[in-house]
């Protein structure tokens, strides 16, 4: 009998003995030093999925050198290559997502204009994406508006753009505070050669501000989306817009600056020295450094009415493919390169303006003129209406605001006019919207 225990206990030992040697499966999965290999980059972070060898990311021409940081940081904290590829964003980037999104050889994560969220996110080519208030909150909220199409986040922001006022120093030392000042101070400066204020208000583009700054507006919210439904073009305060507009064509620009053409003539005039202020945008600044004026860039003054004038606002954002297979770690690269150090850098690099509600009082924006201009007039800004219908909008309103500049309407009309137009296209063409 005491052999028989004897005999059971060695047993027991040597079991136990074996156990102890053998590899803990535990370890061995996560990599530990039992010589099995290391998956560890392939392991969940913070309930993220797996996460993939690479992700494509497709940016503007020319603006991959303000990226390139943002993804060797994103490389080096997460262990995720990420390869990037400039294309034309105005002309080829929609266009090449259509082709190589459904053949599976598109980016995960792609930069665009808002203003064709809409229609991108119509045909299926876009994901909505989830983050954190907390990153929201980071920017401007007519940034975060703009990415926004069908009450869903389609993008985060990560340049903007507005016109806003230049002016000549030469001919104009101080920035008037208000359009009144501004109006008197060019009925003087006229002398048939030269001109105190230029604007293109015949243009919808830029003559919307006017009328959103007398209570004018595209399309109305509702439920935090678009509802092209609501017009309001020819409401009381796009008339009163409308009616000033009429009244700087009647008494203080020239002819020349109305219809397709009126462009290159406010920039020449602009440029050969005899203009002292133009309403004009960021994309103005290149040909007027090549022209050696001394320009300054200021916010737009107050309207007579007390109010700002609300210029459209273009954003330029990252987006989420819909063909993308990695879809939260995309994500969270858009929130990466979007978050406020890489703005910075980005801005830097760029010139193009992020709309990071810090950034807009830090140093590198706030002590550059030309970009705290534009900054602060793109807080004062509304988004350009992201949505398919807009399409219907550009070429009724330009023709209204041409007959009104004209004289040869008055702006009830025009307006009422064109308002009545675009719902009827509306109706046509976007009746399953």
């Amino acid at each position: 009998m005491k052999k028989w225990l004897s005999l059971l206990f060695i047993a027991f030992l040597t079991v136990a003995m074996l156990a102890a040697c053998a590899p803990d499966r535990e370890e061995e999965a996560s990599g530990g030093e039992s010589g099995s290999d290391d998956t560890s980059s392939e392991s969940s972070e913070d309930g993220m999925p797996e996460k993939p060898e690479k992700l494509v990311v497709w940016e503007d021409k020319e603006k991959g050198v303000g990226l390139e940081p943002a993804i060797a940081s994103f490389e080096e904290e997460h262990g995720i290559e990420v390869e990037f590829k400039e294309l034309d964003m105005a002309t080829k980037m929609g266009e090449q997502l259509r082709l190589d999104g459904p053949a599976g050889t598109g980016p995960d994560v792609l930069t665009l204009p808002h203003d064709q969220i809409g229609q991108m996110a119509i045909e299926g080519l876009l994901s909505p994406i989830e983050v954190d208030s907390s990153v929201t909150d980071l920017y401007t909220e007519a940034s975060i508006q703009a990415q926004t199409y069908d009450g869903s986040l389609y993008g985060l922001p990560k340049s903007t753009e507005t016109p806003v006022f230049i002016y000549n120093k030469e001919h104009m030392t101080e920035v008037p505070e208000n359009f009144d000042e501004l109006f008197e101070f060019s009925k003087e400066f006229n002398n048939g050669d030269q001109y105190g204020f230029l604007a293109l208000w015949d243009n919808f583009y830029f003559g919307n501000s006017i009328l959103a700054g007398y209570g004018g507006y595209v399309f109305g919210e509702e439920g935090g989306a678009l509802n092209p439904q609501d017009l309001g073009l020819s409401n009381e305060g796009a008339v009163e817009g409308a009616q000033y507009i009429q009244k700087w064509y009647e008494e203080v620009f020239p002819s020349g600056i109305i219809g397709e053409s009126g462009g290159s003539a406010k920039d020449g005039l602009f440029q050969e020295g005899n203009v002292a202020a133009m309403m004009d945008g960021p994309w103005a600044y290149q040909a007027l450094n090549e022209a050696g004026i001394d320009y300054g860039v200021a916010p737009l003054p107050k309207l007579p009415n007390g109010e700002y004038p609300q210029t459209f606002v273009g954003v330029k954002g990252w987006h989420l493919s819909a063909a993308s297979e990695n879809k939260e770690w995309a994500t969270k690269l858009i929130e990466w390169i979007t978050n406020e150090e890489n703005a910075k850098v980005r801005y830097e690099e760029t010139n193009e303006i992020p709309p990071v509600k810090s950034l807009i009082e830090d140093p590198i924006i706030a002590d550059n003129e030309k970009a705290r201009a534009v900054a602060v007039q793109s807080e004062r800004a509304v988004p350009m209406p992201n949505i398919p219908q807009m399409g219907e909008v550009w070429e009724p309103m330009a023709q209204a605001l041409q007959v009104v500049a004209t004289g040869k309407a008055q702006p009830e009309d025009a307006l009422t006019e064109a308002q009545e137009t675009i719902k009827t296209q509306i109706e046509l063409n976007h009746s399953g919207n």
